[in-house]
């Protein structure tokens, strides 16, 4: 079935605290990823006038809540995506800590509830439940959580929670809390989300297989009298033309080699996630079938866990198969690019203008003498406009 959205798109960027550069699989070409460089990306997010920027959890990441306080004070109206780990905080902690981040960012906060995949790494955080119990923490989890941030006083005694008189004192800034998104691909996920979030969360899968799973989980808050909203997470490689697209995607794997593609796919492999097993499945480690379906490229997740497709393309191209996505019931595009400042700009100023968009693009377009014209042409006039009669 195909289900169109009734607003424009949503589109927030990314920012890389897990590290960046301009190829894949090597240190040629790597930035260094601290407090300057992310603000840089993230205000050049602020003014492109992306909607938000979503922040990475895990331990190769440095600390979203961290990074997002850093952040918040130097941009006007980005929103932040900050994961809540179920499992690593109780849920009156992270209430406190997400009321009081809402607040301090003037409401510009979103929650990404993220269970964690990866046995070993939740091993080293202390979580050694398998799949199934750990989605039953994050429905426990949520219970409370919700209940803390719409206000209530909350006593709760489940399997793996227990809270007696759990309250805020200080409200958050959006009443009821902040909006939740989750991504769960497993019968497990999808259960918590149907009853629980806000927005559901899918990796870069063809618009096909999309469709189906928009279906599915929307099916499945249907039974339980409740409606989401849907996002994806994709990279996106986008030029002038199709063939400068393609140019690029190889390049940003043309250092790496064969044998750090099979380190990265074992470890994809002894994940429990099943998000990440399908984003596995779409290439299968081989660099012959990276083109799965027309411009999705799957070579980001020869070496990169979780979201591992990109759009690759020219403007135009870019923006007609991000409506499909749409078609299918997406309102909300998690995007990113190699390095990511440079893509930040490129993205915003191929893509945006062929996008209905849900909020404004170019947020400080109103400003006096900003143009965007490009550089003053022999010290006298701008590109474009008219020139003088005496020329």
């Amino acid at each position: 079935m195909t289900t169109t959205t009734d607003e424009g798109a949503k589109v927030l960027w990314f920012l890389p605290t897990h590290g960046d550069g301009r190829y894949l699989g090597t240190a040629k070409g790597g930035r260094a990823v601290d407090l300057p460089y992310l603000r840089q990306i993230a205000q050049a997010a602020d003014s492109l006038g992306y909607y938000g920027a979503l922040l990475p959890t895990g331990r190769s990441c440095e600390d979203s809540w961290v990074v997002a306080s850093a952040l918040a004070p130097l941009t006007e109206r980005l929103r932040f995506l900050v994961a809540v780990r179920p499992g690593l905080l109780s849920p009156t902690l992270a209430a406190r800590m997400t009321a009081t981040l809402d607040r301090v960012s003037s409401g510009r906060l979103l929650i990404n509830v993220v269970t964690g995949g990866d046995p070993v790494e939740n091993k080293g955080d202390g979580i050694f439940l398998p799949h199934a119990e750990r989605y039953g923490v994050t429905r426990e989890f949520l219970q409370v959580y919700k209940r803390l941030l719409a206000g209530e006083a909350v006593s709760y005694e489940g399997r793996h929670i227990r809270v007696e008189d759990g309250r805020l004192a200080f409200p958050p800034h959006q009443a009821g809390g902040p909006p939740l998104y989750f991504g769960g691909s497993s019968a497990e996920g999808i259960e918590v989300a149907a009853e629980a979030v806000d927005k559901y969360l899918t990796w870069g899968e063809p618009p096909a297989q999309v469709a189906e799973k928009v279906a599915a989980v929307r099916a499945a808050a249907a039974r339980k009298g409740r409606r989401l909203s849907f996002g994806i997470r994709l990279h996106a490689i986008v030029r002038e033309t199709n063939a400068e697209a393609w140019a690029a995607a190889d390049d940003l794997i043309r250092h790496l080699d064969d044998e750090t593609v099979a380190a990265a796919q074992k470890i994809f492999a002894r994940m429990d996630s099943e998000g990440q097993r399908r984003m596995s499945a779409l290439h299968g480690g081989r660099r012959d079938k990276l083109e799965i379906s027309p411009n999705l490229w799957a070579g980001v997740g020869l070496v990169r866990g979780g979201a591992g497709t990109a759009l690759v393309g020219d403007g135009e191209t870019v923006a007609a198969r991000m409506r499909e996505y749409q078609a299918a019931g997406v309102d909300t595009f998690i995007m990113s690019g190699y390095p990511h400042l440079e893509e930040a700009y490129r993205f915003a100023e191929l893509v945006f203008p062929r996008l209905e968009l849900a909020h404004p693009a170019h947020a400080r377009a109103g400003a006096v003498n900003t143009g965007p014209f490009g550089e003053i042409i022999a010290n006298h006039r701008a590109p474009g406009r008219p020139r003088a009669a005496a020329e």
